[in-house]
């Protein structure tokens, strides 16, 4: 039997199952936030250590690159990892919480833990290999733009030339060991919006001396929502959540200025371009038409996370090969959180493919979300990771 069929891996990642378990419950303990990841990267080093790879370690920030390369000649394909936690005090009760006031509450503790296991999987394995793969370690996810660090400093070139496709794969709730993903747009692009109404403060017994800028920023709030549901196409949505409201700092005083913060969703580059110059123009209108200032920030933070189709429809049979029918399941519409990877598919073809991770003992329909404090998530699904993301790299450079 040859050591690239399914139940080869299947049979090997059993074997290494506890040792990612290991890991992951290990980073969970010890999360960490940002760009700056000292110990996740060299617990990433160490794993990685054995398998005889060319390693690299970022410059502006702790990534890890590792290349794998086959003992033949071929193409590249990357894999990608995130690594880095969220700011946020871990409330599970698990023995491996976390107590240093950050907490893997996105799941990427598992990310890492399953791509040092396809590591392994492929490094056993080099012999049958044509081509390299790129382990692409990443930190920065959550804050967003560690991807476009990446690429500047070559990840996408690691092996000598570029890869031709690269993937990744994301926990989310749902039932343990079952995957999903779609063609075309999975997941939204997300931009920041800021809006500052200015007008003219004054006493609060008599209004009609100032200007007041907090109804005109009310109304503003009330014409976004009006606007996604009569300016922009059912096919192809918006979502735009106003999350911050700020004004004043004295109960009897009009204040001067008022400003809104949130955030802008759209699954389309065109959507986002257009909200860009609709969106402040609706604003300073509104704001005008009261004798007030408006100045809007619209910032793309992530792009669209758009699927390849021949890699995403590759992807599903690769998975339902490896795992059975039933535990690949095409999408039917893309989901409007956002993800840094994006930024990678924006330059080369891949796919990026959710895994569930709810635990046996939760309801999947009532589990915490990812960011949550309470958020949960199965290890047990380690080696099936291991093995996914290693059958999705053998798409690429199996003998």
């Amino acid at each position: 039997m040859s050591a690239l069929t399914p139940e080869s891996l299947r049979a090997d990642a059993a074997e290494i199952a506890a040792d990612l378990v290991a890991l992951r419950r290990r980073l969970h303990r010890e999360p960490e936030v940002g760009f700056d990841l000292p110990h996740t990267q060299a617990a990433i080093v160490e794993a990685l250590k054995p398998l005889d790879l060319e390693i690299r370690l970022g410059e502006r920030l702790s990534s890890v690159t590792a290349v794998l390369r086959g003992d033949r000649p071929g193409p590249s394909v990357l894999l990608r990892a995130d690594m880095d936690a969220l700011a946020i005090h871990e409330e599970t009760g698990l023995e491996f919480a976390a107590r240093n006031g950050a907490m893997h509450a996105c799941g990427h503790d598992l990310h890492v833990a399953g791509l040092v296991g396809a590591a392994r999987l492929l490094a056993a394995r080099r012999s049958e290999l044509r081509g390299s793969v790129v382990l692409m370690f990443q930190p920065g996810e959550e804050a967003g733009g560690g991807a476009p660090l990446m690429i500047e400093e070559g990840v996408l070139d690691a092996a000598g030339q570029r890869v031709e496709a690269a993937y990744g794969i994301h926990v989310f709730p749902g039932t343990p060991g079952t995957f999903s993903t779609r063609p075309a747009a999975l997941m939204a692009g997300a931009n920041v919006l800021r809006v500052r109404v200015t007008g003219r403060g004054g006493h609060g017994s008599r209004p009609h001396e100032a200007v007041d800028p907090v109804p005109v920023l009310a109304e503003i709030v009330l014409a976004f929502q009006t606007y996604v549901t009569r300016r922009v196409p059912v096919f192809d949505p918006v979502v735009i959540s106003v999350a911050k409201l700020s004004a004043g700092d004295v109960l009897n005083v009009i204040p001067e200025r008022a400003e809104l913060a949130g955030t802008v969703r759209t699954l389309s580059k065109a959507s986002s371009e257009r909200l860009a110059v609709e969106l402040p123009a609706l604003a300073s209108r509104i704001a005008e038409g009261h004798g007030c200032r408006a100045e809007t920030e619209f910032e793309i933070v992530y792009p669209v996370t758009v699927n390849d189709a021949e890699c995403a429809e590759g992807a599903l049979g690769t998975l339902a090969a490896t795992f059975g029918d039933e535990r690949a399941q095409r999408l039917e519409s893309p989901v409007m959180a956002s993800e840094d990877f994006s930024f990678v598919l924006d330059e080369v073809p891949g796919a990026f493919v959710f895994l569930g991770a709810t635990p046996a003992h939760i309801d999947p329909e009532r589990a915490e979300m990812n960011h949550s404090p309470r958020a949960e998530f199965d290890d047990g699904v380690l080696a099936d990771q291991a093995v996914a993301l290693a059958a999705l790299a053998l798409r690429h450079v199996g003998g």
